[in-house]
């Protein structure tokens, strides 16, 4: 099996790269421009230019795609000078690449959000869902991403994920410990309630998947009890034997945000045990792992 993964020099795309070369699966990243100071072969080409996206995949002919780039910066989205650029990404790119799977026969593993919902209520998500409404402009690109895919081809895994954090690129958890060694106190939102994504976790999972041909949404993110931002910055601080203090806030008492931000973060994994996947580690476990990883 040959697998191309997009994005291949971002934090998700980078772990899956890695995962798949553990196995000894024939692999090739992507980004905008080759990288050859990599571990692994990258080619270079953009998503949002339909005829370089079908000349890539076509000459390469892998048997799946695992799409991990998109235009991941929420606030920044919102900007009306972004907003032409974050579609062309999210949405067209994502369409030119469904389009060339199409092409050979190809499997596409395409990575979503919880952001395509609208974040209300208390209840997890199920992933078969189709009560769409994004509440920014990035979720709604992001749906416009999977309604392309679903449009395009039968043999497509939508996986949404939420909280990402891994090795190879900015997160929250980074954040907080660089912010709590100049910090006694810090305002952390706490009616915001979801589950963390380890990317070395996600990234077993996703080639677990795309190994089979159990098409369809789905939904993954580290297990244990759903938490707040609040809640994980508590949890970060006390694995890491940092003494500094939290102080739970409303996401209106935080304010900054140029994008609304769901209050209700939770996605039902319930499918993927249904279907056979094993479970992501707890959220506590994966933070143990990253956080003895970047030292």
């Amino acid at each position: 099996m040959k697998v191309l993964v997009t994005g291949a020099g971002g934090q998700l795309g980078y772990d899956v790269m890695l995962e798949l070369q553990k196995r000894g699966i024939e692999c090739v990243g992507s980004d905008r421009s080759a990288n050859k100071d990599k571990l692994y072969r990258m080619i270079g080409f953009d998503i949002t230019k339909k005829e370089e996206v079908e000349r890539a995949i076509t000459s390469e002919k892998p048997d799946a795609v695992i799409h991990c780039a998109a235009w991941t910066n929420v606030d920044g989205a919102e900007e009306p000078d972004n907003q032409p650029l974050v579609r062309s990404i999210n949405a067209d790119g994502t369409r030119n690449i469904a389009e060339a799977c199409k092409k050979i026969d190809a499997k596409m593993l395409y990575i979503s959000t919880d952001y395509v919902f609208d974040g209300q209520g208390t209840d997890p998500w199920d992933p078969d869902s189709k009560d769409y409404a994004p509440i920014n402009f990035y979720g709604q690109t992001k749906l416009e991403g999977e309604l392309a895919v679903v449009e395009t081809l039968k043999k497509f895994f939508i996986v949404r994920i939420s909280w990402v954090f891994g090795k190879n690129g900015k997160n929250f958890i980074q954040t907080m410990v660089n912010l709590g060694k100049t910090h006694d106190e810090l305002r952390v939102v706490s009616d915001q309630i979801g589950s963390p994504t380890y990317t070395v976790d996600l990234a077993r999972l996703l080639v677990d998947m795309v190994l089979t041909e159990k098409y369809g949404y789905y939904h993954a993110t580290n297990s244990g009890e759903y938490i707040s931002w609040a809640d994980f910055a508590k949890e970060i601080f006390r694995q890491a034997d940092m003494a500094t203090k939290v102080i739970p806030v409303t996401t209106e008492e935080y304010g900054l945000s140029k994008a609304k931000r769901p209050s209700n973060s939770r996605l039902s994994k319930e499918k993927l045990v249904a279907n056979g996947f094993e479970p992501l580690p707890t959220w506590q476990d994966a933070l143990n792992r990253y956080l003895a990883e970047i030292g």
